[in-house]
């Protein structure tokens, strides 16, 4: 079926799989707005939804900020949210609900406020407030422009000193080298020679469950994501060593034949005790559970390993979606919702 480029054309009637493989484009977009230099900051908080929040997650593993960062995906602000916090409010469409409330709430608190959206209201709050506002490009979906707001991010933080210096630099330096990466994934490359068609045929019927190391944790996360939206398939996702402290005791009893696929995204970047793990909990788990579908991130650094990780698993997601006989794009249920919760 993967092999049948009719039949993908078909399915995938929006070119998914083409706005994956030029991804790498977003990550050296230029954004046409300075911010001015904030005094006083002690914190970060982005607060978003879905695909607009999940991109800052990757700022914990790199660059990694000088102050604390939290991601809010909710109404509600931290209560510590003062005039020493940078508020970072995304919202891809710009009408999320959460976000825009969290954004009212951090004016009223005095934070200092930078609005990254694609336009919606979110777009005309931060004109009408002067907010700094980072115009994401649209016409694609939220998780499909998430290197675009990890380029935002970085040039709003780099010149506040949040990140190391030379951090947008390294970012837009990758971007030639992830070019190049997805010519094994496209779909003219059969699904012999495949190892993104080879993981979703590996992947269907099948409820998916993501590990990786905290190091690679931010590329696990995008996957359940886009198993969930794109393939329409449940997932959920967890980290080493966090997993052999709960989760690990879970999968010791009951059927070895379980009704889930374990994919693991195994780096040698990880703490030493951490790969350790993955090792021993998948001997002592075995026959417990099903074998590990095993992912090992391509780059030499932690930033290349990232974005490899998400593109690779962005093809896996999309053919996955293909077998499960379904257009990747439209959320229609999201639509629905969101419809039942404005009667």
């Amino acid at each position: 079926m993967l092999d049948d480029l009719k039949l993908i054309h078909e399915r995938d009637a929006q070119d998914a799989l083409g706005v994956a493989e030029k991804q790498w484009q977003q990550l050296g977009h230029v954004f046409d707005v300075k911010v001015s230099k904030l005094e006083g900051i002690t914190d970060v908080v982005v607060a978003g939804m879905g695909g607009s929040a999940w991109p800052a997650l990757y700022l914990r593993s790199w660059p990694g900020l000088s102050v604390p960062l939290e991601v809010v995906s909710n109404y509600d602000l931290p209560s510590y949210v003062d005039k020493h916090t940078l508020l970072i409010s995304s919202s891809y469409s710009g009408n999320t609900e959460e976000t825009l409330a969290a954004l009212a709430e951090g004016e009223e608190r005095g934070a200092q406020i930078v609005v990254m959206t694609a336009g919606g209201q979110l777009a005309k709050v931060a004109e009408e407030h002067k907010h700094p506002l980072f115009l994401i490009p649209g016409g694609i979906q939220p998780r499909m422009s998430s290197f675009y707001f990890l380029a935002a991010l970085i040039q709003i933080l780099e010149p506040q000193g949040l990140v190391p210096a030379g951090s947008l630099q390294e970012l837009r330096s990758v971007s030639d080298w992830l070019k190049d990466q997805p010519m094994s994934w496209r779909a003219e490359i059969p699904t012999t020679k495949n190892p993104a068609k080879q993981l979703a045929l590996e992947l269907m019927g099948k409820s998916v469950v993501v590990y990786s190391g905290p190091k690679l944790f931010p590329a696990a996360n995008k996957f359940k994501i886009c198993l969930n939206e794109n393939a329409k398939n449940i997932a959920w996702t967890n980290y080493y060593p966090e997993f052999n402290h709960n989760e690990f005791i879970g999968w010791s009893s009951h059927p070895e034949q379980k009704p889930y696929a374990v994919v693991e995204i195994r780096s040698e970047l990880e703490h030493p005790r951490v790969q350790k793990r993955f090792v021993v909990s998948e001997k002592l788990l075995s026959g417990k559970r099903p074998a590990p579908e095993i992912i090992k991130p391509e780059g030499d650094n932690l930033l290349r390993q990232l974005l490899w990780t998400s593109n690779f698993c962005d093809f896996a997601s999309l053919y996955l979606a293909i077998l499960n006989g379904l257009n990747p794009t439209p959320v229609d249920l999201v639509e629905k919702l969101k419809a039942e919760l404005n009667k």
